[in-house]
């Protein structure tokens, strides 16, 4: 892992299961609900739901700050502590909550390389002991959304090329021919993807094993679609949680200095009256569907 641009921001399993008990780090399995982590959980970890706990409940929104402080604080974090996230789908949910972690200024923040399964498939421990924090006092900094991309971006992107949009979802859903990935519910009223995005799925970054790429298969993955870091880049999906697994992996393993997660995603772009979809194959080679 040696070779990524920031190679602190990843752990491995072998990592965790070495420090899981350390003082001053804590384990969040973060998944889309708590199902997965009710069947057995990395020893020690919390549970954070995306759906209930890391998006406020009346606004389609982010948390507000308030609110991830209480998280953070009963979940026995604060600023000096040292977290690591995984989570299932090889970390969907574990890189949106890095990303949110990251607009409110938390530093110390690690996801754990091949998330949940991993863990699994190597066949090391699992608990369904819940783990019991001691709570903390966070006290968070402002957000800063130069992370985040907006509908407002999304269609300058698309409209004038100031910026590489970058659709991470499967081939079936950039053609159209799916409105999400089985087994997920989706509210779009049309398939296709924002005109003028490149299709490269989000698990073209990844070996079978859900871990990264290398560095060098990284870069020719991206640079082979258009992606070389010249331009901005806004990365997508349905609900913004795969497309924040991809601007991690720009961010983070590529060095790419601007890179910002359009967490609108199809889901806004795909209901909006009056913005155009584009249907069909993708132009250019793009990875793994």
């Amino acid at each position: 892992m040696h070779d990524y641009a920031h190679p602190e921001v990843l752990v491995s399993t072998s990592w965790v299961a070495e420090h899981k008990d350390d003082p001053d780090v804590v384990l969040v399995e973060v998944d889309l609900e708590s199902r997965s982590y009710r069947s057995g959980h990395v020893p020690g970890a919390l549970s954070w739901s995306w759906a209930t706990q890391l998006c406020d409940q009346t606004v389609r929104e982010i948390l507000p700050k308030a609110e991830l402080e209480l998280l953070l604080s009963r979940s026995g974090i604060d600023p000096s502590t040292r977290v690591v996230l995984y989570g299932d789908h090889h970390n969907w949910f574990a890189a949106w909550a890095f990303w949110q972690l990251r607009m409110f200024g938390h530093r110390a923040l690690h996801l754990m390389n091949g998330g949940r399964e991993k863990w699994i498939a190597e066949g090391r421990e699992l608990t369904r002991k819940a783990a019991r924090p001691v709570p903390k006092i966070y006290r968070a900094k402002s957000p800063d959304f130069s992370q985040r991309a907006y509908l407002a971006d999304a269609r300058k992107a698309s409209e004038s090329g100031f910026a590489v949009l970058v659709d991470v979802r499967s081939r079936e859903e950039y053609t159209g021919e799916w409105l999400a990935p089985p087994g997920f519910r989706e509210t779009s009223q049309r398939g296709g993807h924002i005109p003028g995005a490149k299709s490269i799925p989000w698990n073209s970054a990844c070996e079978p094993d859900g871990t990264f790429k290398s560095y060098e298969a990284l870069k020719d993955l991206y640079q082979s679609n258009g992606v070389d870091g010249h331009l901005p880049v806004i990365t997508y999906c349905r609900i913004g949680e795969r497309s924040s697994h991809t601007w991690f992996v720009l961010k983070y393993l590529l060095g790419y200095d601007s890179v910002r997660n359009y967490d609108g995603s199809w889901t806004e772009w795909g209901n909006l009256v009056g913005a155009a979809v584009e249907r069909g194959e993708p132009r250019s080679p793009a990875g793994v569907a």
